[in-house]
């Protein structure tokens, strides 16, 4: 008969911990350095997180973390503030919509799932970014975002593999 072992979620490991790492990438990646040339992709690192602590479980700290984070965003990058706090939750509402779904995914699924998170969560940016600038913004910018952004997916879930069982009311 093998042990039931039950990993606690101290706020200090599964949020405050990788909320400060996707700081301090984003700072990072927003560094003016190039590459052969050109510029280093700007991931939008909390995405990753966002969706990691939806499919994790259901608390009340992550969408102010999230908050927190997309107002350093907005700051860093110098966009209007309130744009990336909303993104974030846009990426992190409907994954805590369908958390018992999403934790049954293996890791195809969970990639396709991330990968769609991430659209919305960038859509909704260029949405609101294209309506504070009265026309639509150019799609190329957000799509290698995008593509940068969904090469998180590792990142994410290997959050979701650490903490997977920490809390086993949730299941």
């Amino acid at each position: 008969m093998s042990a039931l072992t039950v990993r606690h979620l101290n706020p200090v490991q599964w949020l405050l911990l990788p909320a400060l790492a996707c700081a301090v990438a984003s700072v990072l990646f927003a560094a003016p350095a190039r590459l052969f040339g050109l510029r280093l992709p700007e991931p939008v690192f909390p995405v990753a997180v966002a969706f990691a602590w939806a499919a994790i479980r259901p608390s009340v700290l992550p969408p102010f973390v999230l908050l927190v984070l997309g107002l350093f965003l907005d700051l860093l990058w110098g966009g209007p503030l309130g744009l990336w706090p909303i993104c974030l939750l846009a990426a992190y509402a409907p994954v805590l919509f369908v958390q018992r779904s999403v934790a049954q995914l293996e890791f195809i699924g969970l990639a396709a799932s991330y990968a769609l998170v991430s659209a919305l969560a960038l859509g909704a940016g260029w949405g609101l970014a294209s309506l504070r600038a009265g026309i639509a913004v150019t799609l190329v910018g957000v799509a290698w975002q995008y593509l940068a952004t969904v090469l998180l997916f590792p990142v994410a879930f290997l959050l979701i593999q650490r903490y997977e069982g920490a809390d086993v009311r949730f299941r």
